[in-house]
């Protein structure tokens, strides 16, 4: 019944406008219409969004009903009459509500990272006229200390297995190499993105030399400059590289490499505040829905929900501040409840009917990165190598992904590396701590790198982090669209690790569906949510 009930509504157009959110103490919004979810999750365009604000120092009474216009304009004459008649007109009994968000909003973005960043540039870059859409971004970390952007390792590739991720990361490079053609700022400095156009270089044993096979032919199709090189010609070319158990591999000859995350984090955050999106330093909780029922042409009734209030948890208020990452860490289960409560099949994680997945379809793994450098480091149980030490890999290295899954790019000019490896299942740590496992790195890491890089033997660790990885467990892909139950709720999220690279074609598709209430640019109809209730599959065999 749900497949069939499902089908009609893919099609929709435009969902709606507005919406509200509600944090800690205090009530953001209020959405009247349709709207959207995303990763950061967008309320979409719509009528508007009404922000019921409260105090968090005067325990939840309201303190004003917050807005743009005649409301504020009422306010300031208030204030000035009361002023004049008082000795020296020092008397201020209204407090100044100036930095708090706006009452209304078309679209309220939950997450700040660069997907929820690119979502907002693209909603103020597209919409007619200009001005008309008012943006608030809700983002619940301004220091970015856990954001998934600032702790990636930077990389962007077309080495994917998935034609739309392909087609993603090609435009994104694109809007990377020009980023000031897009992001420039009047008066500003420009942005210095330190694209490193180095490729990407894949190594696949026996087993998956097939796999890579079918895998550079997609990847070529699509206009990928992606080469396919023999043990022979690798260690050719890269004479550092020890082939031992290298079937084949696979190089990415252009628009392939990495750069700086923070740097187009924070030209995004500086782009859309002068395009006029408001911020918001807050931690969605919940949302708050009204039900409609439809019937299928086959008779078979369905119940759909509009969200009209997002509530929050909010400790500060800040009109204009820091954004931060969309993903992870998640969020507390978010139920859409009416008066008579959560529906039925609506995913309590946002990702997953609960009768399907008690932790959710996606959710927030731990990967740590370390900071290697080429001086002499000699773990426990692994003894130091005999004569003069091997010249390692040099300007020309590429991001290397060993078949082990260790992987690893230069940093810098010196004899500097990052690099790190995705545990397996059974060694997924605790993602409530990011505390880094120094042991992971001996025993998991280390190894394969200095078994693939003899000249890693003499490494030795600098620094180390650990920070969020957005898993999708379904199919390792993306969820972008609308929600097939919720009319007014849009996804961005679940990208399992190329979230960053793909964010400014993300940002853009999920603009043009809550704009146009169609993909224009790139059709990401496969990464739509319905394919959870589908159970279809758009399996990514690409995922480090």
């Amino acid at each position: 019944m749900l497949r069939r009930a499902l089908q009609p509504g893919l099609s929709r157009g435009v969902l709606g406008r507005g919406l509200g959110t509600h944090r800690g103490r205090s009530t953001l919004g209020k959405v009247e219409g349709s709207g959207g979810y995303r990763g950061s999750w967008v309320a979409p365009v719509s009528s508007y969004v009404t922000f019921r604000t409260r105090d968090p120092t005067h325990d939840g009474k309201t303190v004003g009903r917050l807005g743009e216009g005649d409301q504020n304009g009422k306010v300031s004459e208030i204030k000035k009459k009361i002023q004049s008649v008082l000795p020296r007109g020092a008397w201020n009994p209204l407090r100044d509500t100036s930095y708090l968000p706006p009452e209304h909003s078309d679209v309220v973005i939950v997450g700040g990272g660069v997907i929820g960043l690119s979502v907002a540039y693209w909603l103020k870059r597209l919409e007619k006229p200009q001005g008309a859409i008012r943006v608030l971004v809700v983002e619940r970390d301004h220091t970015y200390s856990q954001a998934s952007t600032a702790l990636s390792v930077g990389g962007i590739r077309q080495q994917f297995s998935v034609p739309e991720n392909i087609q993603l990361s090609l435009f994104s490079v694109e809007f990377l190499r020009n980023i000031n053609e897009y992001l420039a700022v009047v008066d500003d400095p420009p942005l210095d993105i330190q694209f490193n156009p180095s490729g990407y270089l894949l190594l696949a044993s026996e087993k998956g030399a097939a796999v890579m096979e079918s895998n550079v032919k997609v990847q070529r199709q699509e206009g990928a400059k992606v080469c396919l090189m023999s043990p022979e010609q690798l260690r050719n070319k890269f004479p550092w590289i020890n082939t031992e158990g290298v079937a084949l591999a696979s190089y990415g000859m252009e628009h392939e490499g990495w750069f700086d995350p923070w740097c187009l984090l924070q030209g995004l955050r500086r782009k859309v505040q002068s395009m006029g999106v408001l911020f918001c330093h807050g931690e969605v909780t919940r949302f708050v829905s009204s039900s409609s029922h439809t019937e299928t042409t086959s008779g078979e009734e369905v119940t759909l929900r509009r969200i009209h209030e997002v509530h929050a948890q909010e400790e500060m208020y800040l009109s204009r501040c820091p954004v931060c990452g969309p993903g992870p860490p998640s969020p507390p289960p978010l139920v859409p409840a009416g008066e008579d409560g959560p529906q039925p099949g609506v995913p309590a994680c946002g990702m997953c009917p609960r009768d399907q997945c008690g932790r959710g379809l996606v959710w927030p793994d731990r990967r740590a990165g370390w900071c290697r450098e080429g001086a002499p480091w000699h773990p426990a149980g692994h003894p130091a190598p005999c004569g003069a030490e091997e010249k390692g890999p040099g300007l020309e290295t590429p991001f290397v992904i060993d078949a082990s899954g260790a992987y690893f790019r230069r940093e810098g000019l010196g004899n500097n590396y990052l690099g790190g490896c995705s545990p397996t299942e059974e060694e997924e740590p605790d993602p409530g701590n990011l505390e880094v496992d120094h042991d992971f790195f001996q025993d998991k890491v280390w190894p394969p790198l200095a078994q693939r890089v003899p000249a890693f033997e003499t490494l030795k660790v600098r620094s180390a982090w650990a920070g969020y990885y957005d898993y999708n467990t379904f199919d390792q892909n993306g969820v972008v669209g609308p929600h097939p139950l919720v009319v007014n709720m849009y996804f961005a999220t679940g990208f399992s690790g190329h979230g960053l690279q793909q964010a400014p074609a993300v940002g853009r598709a999920v603009a043009e569906m809550v704009l146009d209430g169609h993909f224009r640019t790139i059709n990401l109809s496969p990464f739509l949510f319905n394919r959870f209730y589908l159970g279809e599959k758009v399996q990514e065999h690409n995922i480090i």
